[in-house]
Order: structure tokens, then sequence, then C-alpha cells
């Protein structure tokens, strides 16, 4: 739980930068978990790797990077950009969806929603105040302060704070801060803990779920 050390730059960081905006439209419009999951698996591999990738046959031999992936890198490398994310930028629609979910409480569902009624930006949202919940509400309020990326420094401090109360609760408890801080980012939108213990597994957790439903 010591204090990390800010890894290399990230020499991957365009191929990065796609790979995320990919998987933030599978989950926001596309709702397809699965790809999400690959491009941000793929993200942070390739956020990991020290070298720079030349070709998407190089990737591919990454654990993780498939030929789709690798398909992509290739065109990205030949021309600068994706054919799939230029359709996917052109679209109103999934623009809207996309930016109401960087809004606290506002889920893809949420923002489809509000999308078809009409509502695609924050000042529909502030006119249209009563159909939001109490946790959406704040989420406009404080949209702009919510936005504001956490300097690196800020992420360090931050790191030690929760890795000591972490400890101090459990010696036995393994956490690491990850997303965008662990890929070495001068900047995060967040903070992400991967929180392990060696008492506790996904097998416990299943048995509890079902001790609940017989007993309720």
């Amino acid at each position: 739980m010591s204090k990390r050390k800010a890894p290399a730059q990230n020499v991957n960081s365009d191929f990065c930068d796609f790979l995320h905006e990919l998987a933030e439209y599978e989950k926001n419009v596309s709702r397809n978990i699965f790809k999400y999951k690959a491009y941000r698996k793929a993200s942070s591999i390739l956020a990991e790797h020290p070298t720079r990738i030349q070709s998407g046959k190089e990737a591919m031999k990454l654990s993780g990077i498939g030929a789709a992936i690798g398909k992509k890198i290739d065109e990205f490398l030949k021309t600068g950009k994706l054919e799939k994310l230029e359709k996917i930028r052109s679209d109103d629609t999934n623009v809207s969806i996309n930016f109401l979910t960087r809004v606290s409480g506002i889920g893809p569902a949420a923002a489809k929603k509000f999308v078809d009624d009409g509502i695609t930006t924050l000042d529909d949202l502030k006119k249209n105040e009563s159909k939001l919940n109490h946790h959406q509400k704040i989420g406009v309020k404080y949209f702009t302060e919510f936005e504001e990326r956490i300097p690196r420094a800020e992420m360090e401090n931050h790191e030690n704070f929760v890795l000591d109360k972490i400890k101090k609760l459990d010696s036995k408890f393994t956490a690491t801060i990850c997303g965008s801080y662990r890929r070495g980012a001068e900047s995060s939108g967040d903070i992400d803990v991967l929180l392990t213990h060696p008492t506790f597994t996904a097998k416990d957790q299943n048995s509890t779920k079902r001790e609940q439903v017989r007993t309720t």
C-alpha cells in the first residue's frame, strides 16, 4: 500500500483515446457491454505497453487484443482516424446521449429517454428540472465542477489517504488505485479503487445472495 510511482509516459495514448471513445459509445448508445469491456481492456493493455505499437498485427500479440481491434489500429495508423468514430460523431443522437451520461445521475437509459423527449443539452435539463430526480438535479447543478480533472499530485494525496484508511480497517485488504491514474495520466476524472480480501470471493457473495432470497 505504499505510494505508487507514476508510470512511464503512455506512448500509445492516441490508440487508447479512440478505444475509450468507442467504449463509451458502446456503453451509452449501443448498450453493448461486451464490446465496452473489450475496448476498455484493450485500452488498458496498450497504456501499460512500454513501447509504441507499430501495427495491428503487433498489437494482436498482446493478450486481450483481437483481430477487430487490430484492424482499427491499422486503419488509424494509415489514415489518422476511424470511419466508425467519424459516423458516431456525426450523429446528433449519439452525441447527445454520450453528453447527457456525463451528468451525474443520468445513465444510458435515462439519457436515451431524455433525448427522445427532445432534451439534449445542459440548458434543456435546467429548463426541465421537474423531470429530474434528486441525484440528477445535483449532477446538473455541479456539472462544471464534476467535469474538472483531478491533477495527478492531488490524486496521489487521495491515494495515500484511501490506502491508509483501508490498511487500518483490515491489514489483509489489498487496494489498488486503477483507471487513468494507473495508466499514468496527468489528471483523472475520478478515483477508481480495486479492493480485494482473501476471505471474500464471488462464490461467497453469490451464496449470500441465494441465502437472502431463501429467507425473504
